[in-house]
């Protein structure tokens, strides 16, 4: 997906929300597990059907009202086989069922050159390709570069994260008094451009956005944190939106675990809906619609 695809779709839906699927196998409705039991035979199947069967109810219910979906990664690599053959299935569900949804695996990846290659090509290539990763910069130039290699595929760096133990190192200035996570953007500018490269700046870090965008004026955020992390997707628009909007704001639990009974995929829609009537208005408040 170019920019420009993404930028239709974020005018045409007047949302730029992503949903996370960190699907936790202990939080899966009851009701899912009951269908899946009802209709499964195979024993060993039945992991795999749990998660990929409330994926599948999660993005039918939000799809209208999102641009993006989110899957982590490690919620489905700690199950094995079993969570990545249910990753692959949501994968190839939303390409089926939802080509214009833009999708970012959430795997931090980033090693060496011939690594990250390796990577570059689980993530780019074949039936479960994405169009976006996210990255870890701390090896530097030769770590993110093979990810850049593909037209129309995405590395979403990481620069200023929503936890708590971003404070050990991405706020650490050097001599010339340039934080680490200010020398991220502006290195990594020299690797790629706002057509191929987003960066990850956590909702919590609110009037922070604007030394964020004196450094990367034009490059789209993934802003994971508003929801259950206490991000304000106001205060994110208000210091972070650009004329091309340039934001992904992402929610996931909650979205996903709103609700744990049997009108958990509704509330889940209701949930993503309320978000984007409020990015509706701050896209007209911001002139893009």
């Amino acid at each position: 997906m170019t920019r420009q695809e993404l930028i239709e779709q974020i005018k045409q839906k007047q949302s730029f929300l992503c949903v996370g699927l960190d699907t936790d196998i202990n939080k899966i409705p009851e009701c899912v597990k009951k269908l899946v039991d009802d209709q499964c035979e195979d024993e060993e199947d039945r992991l795999a059907m749990y998660i990929y069967v409330f994926n599948k109810f999660i993005i039918d219910a939000t799809a209208p009202y999102c641009v993006a979906y989110k899957p982590n990664l490690a919620f489905y690599e700690c199950y094995g086989i079993d969570g990545m053959y249910a990753y692959d299935r949501t994968v190839n569900y939303l390409k089926s069922k939802y080509p214009k949804h833009f999708i970012i695996a959430d795997a931090k990846r980033g090693d060496i050159g011939n690594t990250s290659k390796m990577y570059a090509k689980t993530f780019f290539e074949g039936d479960t390709q994405v169009n976006a990763l996210t990255v870890a910069p701390y090896m530097g130039e030769d770590s993110v570069t093979p990810f850049l290699g593909y037209d129309g595929k995405w590395v979403i760096l990481l620069a200023l994260t929503s936890n708590k133990g971003s404070h050990d190192f991405q706020l650490t200035e050097d001599a010339n008094g340039e934080r680490l996570f200010e020398k991220v953007l502006r290195t990594s500018q020299q690797w790629g451009n706002d057509e191929n490269m987003m960066y990850v700046v956590g909702a919590t870090q609110g009037q922070m956005f604007e030394d964020i965008r004196k450094v990367a004026p034009t490059h789209f955020l993934l802003v994971p944190g508003v929801g259950a992390q206490g991000g304000s997707l106001e205060e994110v628009c208000k210091y972070g939106i650009n004329k091309d909007c340039g934001l992904l704001v992402n929610s996931s639990r909650g979205i996903i675990y709103a609700s744990a009974d049997n009108d958990f995929a509704e509330v889940a829609g209701q949930k993503a809906q309320e978000l984007q009537q409020q990015m509706s208005t701050e896209l007209k408040k911001a002139g893009i619609i």
